[in-house]
């Protein structure tokens, strides 16, 4: 790690009881191999199982708030604060590099100095689920063709259709790079999901480009259940119909429909899976269709309680409630 008192880059990880996995995880981070020097800027949110004590011996400049204070957006930005290089790489604390130069993939975009901000690609984790494998695929986080994100103005953005317009400001801060100086004027808002996405809207508008670099690479995956990934959708559309007017299920027979062409997808990823075992495929075929109709609930509940929520319904508003919790 390069220990110079003026570092050209900040690595910036907001960490909560970060896990076993972790210190694996930072000093992977720590060894990356980058042309210039760097430092390690870390906001811990009241961690209880040793993360601090572990960080407290490394070579990091750490920050504690309590947990109440924590805040996808505003935390960041104030890393960002904090960091002292003209460049911020942003990265969760479960986001493991998958080689050694993950960090000079991304600091190297921004050789263009049109470039806003860089995002890396992700890869499954070995235990990942088929279904789960299949949804990052579809990610363009997940997938390998580099992609320069950018609009000539405003007339541009609006006359694409909403699906289009999340094409060109997607972003994801589980492995991102952002220019410092570009963050002094469009901060991060605080936002209950999608501080990333309302971010590279508001710099895209404002002329910047943006870069998706397949060649930054970490392993970042989460297996959750169903009822985990019906809340996690329901919020994340819920965003993207208010930042981009995303509804991609309108209707009760939408989400039949789909939730039965996904449920095949999905049944065609299992089977194509080698490592599965005869049992363990037999598990996840069960599972196709639960989890293919939890996605496609949440995609038409999320932007519908948005809607109904802006107009006053106690229902929808009770329902929003009910999806957040522990999100």
């Amino acid at each position: 790690m390069g220990g110079a008192d003026q570092p050209g880059v900040s690595l910036f990880i907001p960490t909560w009881n970060a896990g076993r996995e972790f210190p694996g995880i930072l000093e992977r981070m720590l060894s990356q191999k980058l042309d210039r020097p760097f430092e390690v800027v870390v906001i811990d949110s009241g961690s209880t199982d040793g993360t601090v004590e572990l960080l407290e011996r490394q070579p990091v400049r750490l920050e504690r708030i309590p947990n109440s204070e924590f805040d996808h957006g505003l935390t960041r930005n104030r890393g960002v604060e904090l960091a002292r290089g003209s460049l911020v790489v942003f990265a969760t604390q479960d986001a493991r590099p998958a080689d050694a130069h993950w960090m000079q993939r991304l600091v190297d975009c921004f050789e263009d100095p049109e470039v806003a901000g860089a995002f890396g690609r992700q890869l499954p984790r070995d235990d990942a689920t088929p279904m789960v494998r299949y949804r990052l695929n579809a990610w363009v986080a997940g997938t390998e063709e580099r992609v320069v994100q950018r609009v000539r103005d405003a007339a541009e953005f609006e006359a694409l259709t909403p699906l289009e317009r999340l094409r060109v400001v997607a972003f994801d801060n589980v492995s991102s790079a952002v220019r410092k100086s570009v963050m002094v004027e469009h901060p991060f808002k605080r936002r209950k999901f999608g501080e990333d996405i309302d971010w590279a809207k508001r710099v895209i508008l404002a002329g910047w480009k943006l870069v998706f670099e397949p060649r930054s690479l970490v392993v970042h995956s989460h297996n959750y259940s169903a009822w985990r990934t019906l809340k996690r959708i329901y919020g994340d559309h819920s965003n993207l119909h208010d930042l981009l007017g995303v509804h991609n299920i309108r209707t009760w027979d939408e989400v039949k429909r789909f939730t039965g062409e996904q449920t095949a997808r999905y049944l065609a990823a299992v089977d194509a899976d080698p490592t599965l075992t005869p049992f363990r495929r037999l598990v996840w075929r069960l599972k196709a269709r639960p989890h293919a109709f939890a996605e496609n609930l949440g995609q038409y509940l999320g932007p519908k309680a948005a809607g109904r929520i802006e107009g006053g319904s106690r229902l929808y508003r009770l329902l929003d409630r009910v999806m957040r919790k522990g999100v």
